[in-house]
């Protein structure tokens, strides 16, 4: 979860136009990856300000929705 607050709380010094891009490192992208689609994490642990997630791009972009953005996290 720590990595996901850590996107939660970055993602609106980056965000235009109700889109954010956040770049993770490989590991960590991995860590919110694992989270959110492997380990069955349940939807109430997870932040309240994440109203969905997918994965897009070839699964190698995880999308997160919040009321007023659209976040890509991806690994660089």
């Amino acid at each position: 979860m720590n990595h996901l607050n850590r996107v939660l709380n970055y993602y609106p010094f980056v965000a235009e136009d109700g889109r954010a891009t956040v770049h993770l490192t490989p590991e960590d992208w991995h860590v919110v990856a694992d989270t959110l689609f492997a380990m069955d994490t349940p939807r109430e642990l997870l932040p309240d300000a994440i109203k969905e997630y997918r994965l897009a791009g070839e699964n190698a972009i995880i999308e997160l929705e919040t009321e007023d953005c659209l976040i890509a996290v991806e690994a660089y």
